[in-house]
């Protein structure tokens, strides 16, 4: 399964603005996406379709995009994922200096 090319890529355009849209996400090339920086999500062309390699946790999983409904999908799974990293990232954070304090 080869990289996606020019005439993939403008074949899911909608897609890509949706992506992009997301300000966390942060397009390296054309079609491939980082999460801070680690490489995120990035598109083969196949016979069978359009398919979508996505870092969900430590491993990337290979999702079919062909259709609107299939790429609904991906947005909605890269949202849920999204969620999930700012909620850990917000517990990670220190808290502002004097914060809680009581007096």
């Amino acid at each position: 399964m080869r990289h996606a090319g020019p005439d993939v890529l403008a074949r899911i355009e909608p897609l890509l603005a949706a992506l992009r849209a997301r300000g966390v996400l942060h397009e390296m090339r054309p079609g491939v996406f980082y999460l801070k920086s680690r490489a995120f999500l990035h598109f083969h062309d196949d016979p069978s379709g359009v398919y979508a390699d996505v870092r969900f946790a430590d491993a990337f999983v290979r999702l079919r995009v062909t259709t609107d409904s299939e790429q609904a999908d991906l947005l909605e799974r890269i949202d849920d994922c999204l969620v999930s990293v700012e909620a850990r990232t917000d517990k990670r954070r220190p808290r502002e200096r004097g914060a809680g304090r009581r007096r």
